[in-house]
């Protein structure tokens, strides 16, 4: 089927669910001076740590990734201008009236698509008119160069699409990062999703 329509199929907003939960570990009966003259268990003290970061984050995330990683699972480091659209792809989510799994799905779709670096034309290394944060294309009805390329505006016409993708919220996040984007490379979205998941528990509240 012609990719352009496959593509203008798919444009529409929202609905999703989130991550967490932690790992208990095996007890530890040694004690710790708290700082207050109490020595409490150490485990005791850890548990306080974690619910409190818990709390604070307010991310479940157990959640995030619902089925679990596909495949081995890659990871870059991030400079101050992706880190900034690692927050705007959230903001937008939060807009959208969608939860931690549907920015969990958008990230990992931009780290392969794009590095999370929002980009403008690459000339010869251009895939076609495809632009932004998605590389999303004008001429498949995505929006103006422009538009693409405001972060905000290509993360909600990436949910839009997302959102008329049946079952989206139970798939695994390559399957519906693919149906939105009809990539030549279904299966690459894949080894994103960890660290997608940790970017939402990171940024969540902070966005």
């Amino acid at each position: 089927m012609n990719t352009t329509i496959l593509r203008k199929s798919v444009l529409g907003i929202a609905g999703l669910a989130f991550a967490g939960g932690l790992a208990a570990g095996p007890l530890n009966h040694a004690t710790t001076d708290t700082g207050t003259g109490e020595a409490r268990p150490v485990a005791a003290v850890q548990a306080d740590k974690a619910d409190k970061t818990d709390k604070t984050a307010g991310v479940d995330a157990g959640k995030l990734i619902p089925h679990g990683v596909q495949g081995p699972q890659s990871r870059i480091d991030l400079d101050p201008e992706q880190t900034a659209n690692v927050n705007a792809i959230i903001a937008a989510t939060k807009k959208a009236g969608l939860d931690e799994r549907a920015a969990v799905i958008s990230i990992g779709t931009a780290l392969q698509e794009s590095k999370l670096q929002n980009l403008g034309h690459l000339g010869d290394r251009n895939d076609h008119d495809s632009l932004g944060l998605f590389q999303q294309r004008p001429s498949s009805g995505w929006g103006t160069p422009e538009q693409i390329t405001d972060p905000e505006y290509a993360t909600t016409a990436f949910l839009k699409g997302l959102r008329q993708v049946d079952g989206w919220h139970d798939m695994a996040l390559t399957d519906a990062a693919q149906t939105v984007q009809v990539s030549a490379y279904p299966d690459a979205y894949a080894q994103w999703e960890q660290q997608a998941a940790d970017l939402v528990t990171q940024h969540w509240n902070n966005s």
